[in-house]
């Protein structure tokens, strides 16, 4: 004969199962990466001691001030991200969960995904150099190029080299730096026409400006929402959508006049 369970005995019993299935939950895997403001290089400098840009056939100039590229630091595609995991990360501003794939859209292994961006980077390389010559009337078959950048993979420095090279040959056209003596900073593709295009995870990326010391962030217009978020103080967001705006806002910052776009 069955004896009947009391309200309490059964709600015990039932919790049992609930409880071992929230633990399981809060263990297991799940399609999510975490990341967070990553390392900024200065491309007008020197990366592990190699300059970042190098020109020949052509003279250059002496910089001052510093144009960081940023990035965003992610768990690798083969890290386990757990429940736990996602709900301490989610209400932090310093932390962002993205969907897997998202971060890494490309290929299921960790070589077919670091294979994938390190071609992005070399198209947007040859890209960024593409749009300079072009933006400087400058000939590709005298004048040579090279961008060496350790670890970084993926389109978004796009704009930073190209401004870069801009500023290493020719500043802001008249004598001056183009970065005004600033610690300029910003994220977005460019292609050889010099059309600037959005990436991902700016809001981390200005955290990651402002901590290395920038004053000014270029960000693609359509992401100027998503880089307002989380916005640190003193930086001071500069949206651009082609080459000759992200120029023009940086000689209107260096004279003081003419005007600065704001998202």
């Amino acid at each position: 004969m069955l004896s009947r369970l009391t309200r309490p005995q059964a709600l015990a019993v039932c919790a049992l199962p609930v409880a071992a299935l929230l633990a399981t939950a809060a263990l297991a895997p799940l399609p999510f990466s975490v990341a967070q403001p990553g390392t900024t290089v200065d491309v007008l400098g020197e990366d592990r001691g190699t300059p970042v840009i190098t020109v020949t056939g052509a003279e250059t100039r002496r910089t001052s001030g510093q144009l960081r590229m940023t990035t965003i630091a992610a768990t690798g595609p083969d890290a386990r991200v757990s429940l736990g995991d996602v709900l301490g990360d989610w209400f932090r501003t310093d932390r962002a969960v993205m969907p897997r794939d998202s971060v890494y859209p490309s290929g299921d292994t960790v070589k077919e995904i670091e294979k994938h961006n390190v071609e992005q980077m070399q198209e947007s390389q040859d890209a960024a150099v593409q749009a300079a010559l072009k933006y400087l009337d400058l000939s590709p078959r005298t004048v040579k190029v090279e961008l060496e950048l350790a670890d970084v993979g993926g389109p978004s420095a796009g704009l930073l080299f190209t401004l870069g090279i801009i500023d290493k040959l020719d500043g802001d056209g008249s004598g001056g730096d183009l970065t005004g003596g600033r610690t300029v900073a910003g994220t977005g593709t460019i292609d050889a026409a010099g059309k600037i295009g959005a990436v991902g995870g700016v809001a981390l990326k200005t955290q990651a400006a402002r901590r290395d010391g920038a004053s000014v962030f270029l960000v693609p217009k359509a992401e100027c929402a998503d880089a307002e978020a989380e916005l640190p103080e003193g930086l001071r967001l500069v949206p651009v959508t082609d080459l000759d705006s992200a120029v023009g806002a940086l000689v209107a910052l260096e004279k003081g006049k003419g005007t600065v776009p704001s998202c």
